[in-house]
């Protein structure tokens, strides 16, 4: 039997259920089930960052199909066909069911009790030789609220690493760093209900249509009512959401910030700015405007190739609307100057005072269906409840709720993001990697250099997933995952809707939820609070999300007031929930007021250009006052552009059939058949010109590596291919088709989101594909026997050369550099003194210059004995410190007015030499919690300082003589 509302891998949105924008949005149940069944599970699907609600069926403890809840408000019943497919995964006969341990080369299974115990043993040894600091967690945005709470309680409360985060930095990072640089932390200002009556929709880099498709549905339902709003999208290919667009700007890849400076431009030039809006609930908009001055329609025109009066009718559009709902995705946040212009994508709505009320709203959306709640609780490395890292009140109060020295919690920089960290791993200062849901082999830039990272033997790799892919082929111990519908958790969407997902069905074999596998780590490495108590105080999932308000209360991601009975039942309900909105918040700054507070923000802001951090001093200065930033810059060219040798621009994304790397997708038959291969969309002129048909074999080349994959032409602006990003080889394809194989290893310089959008490509037409593949691999259980390690053993055979391209980046045993740089201090602050007692020398008859050249000299000797027991403890590396510094620093001169003023000059950079070796080992020794030293190096500091605003002066007061007046 199978029943089903519709086919959606052929009706992919469904039938229309127009509204107009004065009723609610009407019902309409979707479901497929192949077998009747016994019993219905509240859930919420977790194929896309949608959450829509929906029901589980259950028969004979299987799942045999789902139903959308008609009663939740993100779907009153729509489904998806990921949704409507993808729990077919769940029943795939290739589910892992034991765990393995590597033995020889090759992993075989074991007992959950020594693959546990082999964790929690090389944790300790890891953590005892090399800190915490050699210690990462890697997971995914598919996981559960309660166990991301659990993970970064872990990693912050139970090691104190620094090094945490997921895969949601490949798809939602920008969003959550867009959020806080406008509006002073993180949670969406927009709601899905805006959309019901809004008269405006501007979709920049986000193809809703294959992404969200249930909130695709909604748009549609609202363009065939009989007041449809107005609809512009920002693509440069034409997909099914640009089809529907009153008005398509297909920009240049890279470029996105120049076309909205233009549009910013034309809105601001055309008087239609809410100036009052503007003056009482924001800062900076005349840097803002002198900035976008510069980008007419005609020199938007030069950099992104759209039409002047193109762009002229979207702003006219805007402007005339009143409501404004903007969204945007991966077509953002995975290219140039992400940030920034995610952050003008605020300032659109923001100018116009559209926000704070229906139908004006800013959705900065997710990719993974709960990678709202990495940034909620910290397991991305942020901290949890929103709490900035750089605010020491923001500390203590985490540290009393867990009740742990603050000390222990990372917070002596910004955590490390993704890509640094398999930067770390790569040079030895990483020894292990816990990776959880996600698989990087496939999904993270430049594969060669991923897949030789995750083989390096030094690099003990966990890797906990439900099915054997490419990257637990490369893990030293796999633990087989429950996944949803077999586990109960809580995961939160785009529009900070709170859906609970009740268990339905046992996991197979001896598979174990997330939550179960890290509260068993937990409990092994013996975590305790300050009294000796264990660390983790909850056993089950809703213990852990009681902890986890308690932990939310009073930040802007408020759970205070909800509870598993709440949310089970009903609709999911959006956050803050408490007192004082005990039934959720449809949307947010309702009140127009913004949580950049100095004591309440999350974050302080940065340089959009650099991504260099502000202090909280800077941010003061701007006097926030609960004000939003309406902070702007300049279009820069990406890194990588299109020559001779590579003369197309790539660009990657997602289809509508596939989420991720196919992990689950991949399993389902409708959604297999329905996309079965990578492809490769090229224009027609493009395609003309080098000789390509339609269904052609193409070979795409990078500076990186190259795929294969059959030709798809049109739709797609000239100069520019597109390749989805969800093919790699766990099935088998016989050659390389992941698209990764291709893109770069750099990042955006705030959020720290690769660049996928952009790479410089050739194409040509190859007769057939290459029979060679990066990872061959066979993951057919008929054909291993049921054992992977048979897979496993072909994977690393192949794996020579990429390892040895590592070993080549990082030659040489790695060592700790703590001895280097003090050091580098400790001759810093001898240098100090011999210069000080060279300057006092020099001029005896300059009585200032003399007396504190003395008492500075006397105190840099201080430094220097302070210093001994720290070097004897911790070692002393000096390699040419002394040469380089007195070749410097140290030059003779004469007594004179010029050469005083050049020896101030030099006093002032030998100071700040030695204060940023102070500043250095003061995040050490933060990592290491060595008290002492810290101590030590903070009067070292105070001193420094004091010796730095005497030489400022100094040098200010004797310029205009020495420089003007001739002596």
């Amino acid at each position: 039997m199978l029943r089903q509302s519709r086919d959606s891998a052929r009706e992919i949105w469904g039938k229309r259920t127009p509204h107009p924008a004065d009723q609610r949005w009407p019902a309409r149940v979707d479901e497929r089930v192949k077998e009747e069944p016994d019993r219905w599970v509240q859930s919420a699907c977790v194929l896309c960052s949608n959450g829509c609600g929906c029901d589980i069926g259950v028969k004979d403890g299987r799942i045999v199909g789902v139903r959308g809840r008609a009663v939740d408000v993100v779907n009153f019943g729509r489904m998806g066909p990921k949704g409507l497919n993808g729990w077919e995964a769940n029943n795939s006969p290739d589910r892992l069911t034991t765990p393995l341990i590597r033995r020889a080369g090759r992993l075989e299974p074991t007992s959950w009790d020594e693959a546990m115990s082999l964790i929690a043993q090389r944790t300790r040894d890891i953590r005892d030789r090399y800190t915490s600091s050699a210690i990462g967690f890697y997971t995914s945005g598919q996981l559960f609220l309660e166990e991301y709470y659990t993970l970064a309680m872990i990693g912050k409360a139970g090691l104190g690493t620094p090094h945490m985060d997921g895969n949601t930095r490949l798809c939602t990072a920008t969003a959550a760093a867009a959020l806080k640089e406008t509006f002073g932390s993180d949670g969406q200002p927009g709601a899905y209900e805006d959309i019901d009556v809004t008269d405006c929709i501007v979709l920049v880099g986000h193809n809703m249509a294959a992404t969200d498709t249930v909130l695709w549905m909604r748009i549609l339902d609202r363009l065939a009512a009989p007041d449809p709003p107005k609809l512009i999208v920002i693509d440069p290919r034409h997909t099914a959401t640009a089809e529907k667009a009153d008005v398509h700007l297909a920009p240049k890849v890279g470029t996105n910030l120049a076309l909205l400076n233009g549009l910013l431009h034309l809105l601001i030039d055309g008087g239609h700015a809410d100036h009052s809006f503007i003056d009482a609930h924001t800062r900076g908009f005349d840097v803002l405007t002198e900035i976008v001055r510069e980008y007419t329609p005609g020199r938007v025109e030069e950099i992104t190739h759209v039409h002047p009066a193109d762009l002229r009718r979207a702003a006219d559009i805007i402007a005339a609307s009143k409501g404004l709902v903007s969204t945007c995705l991966q077509g953002v946040y995975q290219s140039n100057q992400a940030t920034a212009t995610a952050c003008q994508v605020n300032n659109l709505n923001l100018i116009l005072g559209r926000i704070g009320r229906p139908g004006c709203g800013i959705l900065q959306m997710n990719g993974q269906p709960t990678s709202q709640n990495t940034r909620e609780t910290g397991a991305d490395g942020d901290l949890p409840g929103f709490r900035n890292w750089a605010n020491m009140e923001h500390i203590r109060e985490l540290a009393r709720l867990w009740n742990v020295e603050p000390d222990i919690i990372p917070h002596w920089s910004p955590p490390t993001h993704a890509l640094e960290m398999f930067h770390h791993c790569e040079t030895g200062s990483i020894r292990m990697l816990w990776i959880s849901a996600t698989n990087p082999a496939v999904s993270m830039p430049n594969l060669p250099r991923i897949r030789a990272i995750l083989e390096k033997e030094e690099l003990f790799v966990v890797a906990q997933d439900a099915f054997m892919t490419e990257t637990t082929q490369l893990a030293d111990v796999v633990l087989p995952a429950a996944i949803w519908g077999e586990k109960t958790g809580c995961f939160t969407n785009v529009s900070r809707t709170v859906h609970i997902s009740h268990k339905a069905v046992d996991p197979p074999g001896a598979a174990r939820s997330d939550l179960d596998i890290w509260l068993d780590y937990a409990r092994r490495m013996e975590f305790r609070d300050k009294d000796g108590a264990p660390l983790i105080k909850w056993s089950d999932a809703e213990g852990a999300f009681d902890a986890w308000r308690e932990c939310s209360r009073g930040r802007p991601c408020d759970y205070s007031g909800l509870s598993y009975a709440k949310l089970t039942g009903g609709s999911g309900i959006p956050w803050p929930v408490n007192e004082a909105h005990p039934n959720g918040s449809v949307r947010i700054y309702e009140d127009l007021r913004f949580p950049t507070d100095p004591e309440f923000c999350e974050h302080f802001g940065s340089d959009l250009d650099t991504g260099a951090p502000w202090d909280e001093t800077k941010f003061r200065a701007f006097e926030p006052d609960g004000r939003a930033f309406l902070k702007g810059t300049h279009y820069r060219p990406p890194t990588e552009e299109p020559d001779a040798e590579y003369p197309i621009y790539l660009t990657t994304g997602r289809l509508v059939y596939h989420f991720h790397t196919r992990t689950k997708t991949g399993r389902s038959k409708p959604l297999r058949d329905a996309a079965p291969e990578e492809r490769v969309q090229i224009a027609r002129a493009d395609a003309q010109r080098i000789g390509i048909g339609e269904g052609d074999w193409v070979r795409i080349t990078s500076r990186r590596g190259s795929v294969e994959a059959r030709a798809t032409l049109g739709d797609i602006a000239p100069g520019h291919a597109f390749v989805p990003f969800h093919f790699g080889y766990w099935d088998g394809p016989g050659h390389a088709q992941a698209a990764n194989e291709l893109t770069l290893f750099e990042w955006d310089p705030i959020s720290k989101q690769p660049h996928f959008k952009y790479a410089a490509v050739r194409l040509e037409r190859v007769d057939e594909p290459s029979s060679k593949q990066p990872i061959q691999v066979n993951l057919d259980p008929e054909q291993t026997g049921g054992d992977p390690s048979l897979a496993s053993a072909a994977l690393r055979a192949v794996k020579g050369a990429a390892k040895a391209a590592v070993q080549a980046v990082t030659p040489g045993k790695p060592r700790a550099h703590l001895a280097d740089y003090l050091g580098l201090l400790d001759e810093s602050e001898k240098r100090l003194i011999k210069a000080f007692d060279q300057v006092r020398e020099t001029h005896p008859d300059t009585p200032d210059v003399v007396t504190e050249c003395k008492m500075f000299a006397e105190w840099a000797s201080q430094a220097t004995v302070s210093l001994q027991p720290f070097i004897a403890r911790y070692g002393e590396r000096l390699e040419d410190e002394p040469e380089r510094l007195d070749k410097a620093l140290l030059v003779q001169r004469k007594q004179a007015g010029f050469d005083l003023l050049r020896d101030m000059h030099d006093l002032f950079l030998l100071v700040n030499e030695s204060l940023i070796s102070v500043t250095v080992l003061d995040q050490a020794a933060l990592a290491l919690r060595d008290e002492d030293l810290r101590s030590v190096l903070e009067n070292i500091r105070s001193h420094n300082d004091r010796m730095r605003e005497w030489l400022y002066a100094r040098c200010r007061q004797a310029a205009p003589q020495v420089l003007v007046v001739p002596s």
